[in-house]
């Protein structure tokens, strides 16, 4: 049987995969394995959403399933992801719930879970979770059933916080900001604004069907035009839960995660922010990060896919930056999780604070061309193991050299073998993608 959590938390068809009644089971059991009950003491769970229709279906089973665990439940509305993790600490509740498919089509939805601070759950107890999802418990009654309000200030707090985390004034700057018509339709424009930004907002008029619907940071074709159509400075793209950023330049031209994280590494070089000047990254980053930060005396850590293991690596470093290539950046000192909008006040922070257009700031790294062919086998352990295939990998780099790379990564659901090359030419890196896809195709 699959495991019921994925990368992050629970995902799936809403109302197909992922009903009502398991939203329920996950968020009672959820409550029973994070609340100490041998204390007394009421427990608070902060729940939040996206604006995609099925939330308002989730968000009433899973306040049915906190409530009948005896928690009581402070609902926040529609906010970002980070906004919940944020929100959890600030406000001093045990548990938190955002019910949102990020990036994924409206169709689908999600439950993550955040414990107490505002930090994701580790694979143990999601784990334990899953085990206790049908238990047979004594559930509490009277006046130990847990309680509703929502929380009227929600926003502003979140707001009153990207700002002390990112001071610098954003006067003079015209940016456009793409919402994804998702969580951060109200609350980038606020942010940005209050920053002293002059804001045009696309993509922020949220119906609870077009949600990701060919905008946001995974369709960057709109914004890119806004941009030069208004003479912008630079724009903001976010996801429909608003925990990734990715940026445009005045002249239209894509800032991808790597470089944004390039250009924060670099700034907080320079404010000595930056903890053992290492940044933390994960296996499919850009070749050209790896080059550029080398190059400043950085040190560049990485991590398996998945923005869970740059956070892991973070906090046992210590350290204080990390994130993908997608867009998921993380700045451990003021935020638990990925925060696209404290991300995107810091890069506009930087743009404003150095006169130096996000164009020219970017160049700091030079994108390699990446290729990715995906091979299917019938084994993936075997596949990657095969000596035909690590001595075509080793022959393959050893081509390279430092201007390229090789990565096979094994699928984490499919017996998929995700074979990666990046070079000085596009051309270079496909044909040594397309060479090793076919060794790899023809392990028995």
């Amino acid at each position: 049987m699959a495991r019921l959590f994925g990368t992050d938390g629970v995902r799936g068809l809403a109302n197909g995969d992922l009903t009502p009644e398991l939203a329920m089971q996950v968020s009672a059991a959820a409550a029973r394995v994070l609340y100490d009950r041998d204390d007394s003491r009421r427990r608070v769970a902060l729940v939040g959403r996206d604006p995609r229709a099925s939330g308002e279906m989730l968000e009433a089973a899973v306040v049915a399933g906190l409530t009948s665990a005896g928690a009581d439940v402070l609902r926040v509305g529609v906010l970002p992801t980070p906004a919940v993790a944020h929100l959890v600490n600030d406000l001093g509740a045990d548990i938190g719930v955002m019910i949102s498919a990020s990036h994924n089509p409206m169709p689908d939805n999600g439950i993550k879970l955040f414990t107490a601070g505002g930090h994701k759950l580790p694979d143990a107890v999601e784990d334990e979770i899953e085990t206790r999802l049908t238990e047979q418990v004594d559930r509490p009654t009277g006046i130990h059933v847990g309680r509703v309000r929502d929380a009227e200030d929600a926003e502003r707090r979140y707001v009153d916080h990207l700002l002390t985390a990112a001071p610098q004034s954003l006067e003079g700057l015209k940016v456009v900001v793409d919402c994804a018509n998702g969580a951060a339709s109200i609350a980038a424009p606020d942010a940005y604004r209050r920053a002293g930004a002059q804001v045009i907002a696309i993509n922020a008029e949220p119906d609870g069907i077009n949600i990701n619907d060919g905008v946001g940071s995974t369709h960057l074709e709109g914004l890119q035009a806004a941009v030069v159509e208004h003479g912008a400075d630079l724009g903001i793209a976010h996801d429909g839960d608003a925990d990734r950023c990715l940026a445009v330049d005045s002249t239209g031209a894509v800032v991808d995660g790597d470089q944004i994280m390039a250009v924060l590494a670099l700034a907080m070089v320079e404010s000595g922010e930056l903890v053992e000047n290492t940044l933390v990254a994960t296996v499919m980053t850009n070749l050209g990060l790896h080059l550029a930060m080398r190059e400043h005396g950085v040190s560049l850590r990485t991590t398996k896919v998945g923005d869970r293991y740059v956070l892991e690596e973070l906090r046992a470093g210590g350290f204080s930056l990390g994130g993908e290539q997608s867009g998921h950046v993380v700045l451990p000192g003021h935020a638990t999780t990925g925060d696209g909008l404290l991300t995107a006040l810091r890069l506009m922070g930087r743009v404003a604070e150095t006169g130096t257009g996000l164009d020219s700031l970017a160049k700091v790294m030079r994108r390699l061309p990446q290729v990715l062919v995906n091979v299917r086998v019938a084994d993936k352990a075997t596949a990657v193991a095969a000596e035909s295939v690590t001595s075509a990998v080793a022959e393959a780099e050893a081509q390279l050299g430092e201007t390229g790379r090789v990565l096979l990564r094994p699928s984490g659901t499919e017996n998929l073998v995700r074979v990666m090359v990046e070079a000085a030419d596009e051309r270079h890196a496909q044909d040594t993608a397309d060479q090793l896809a076919k060794i790899v195709s023809a392990v028995r």
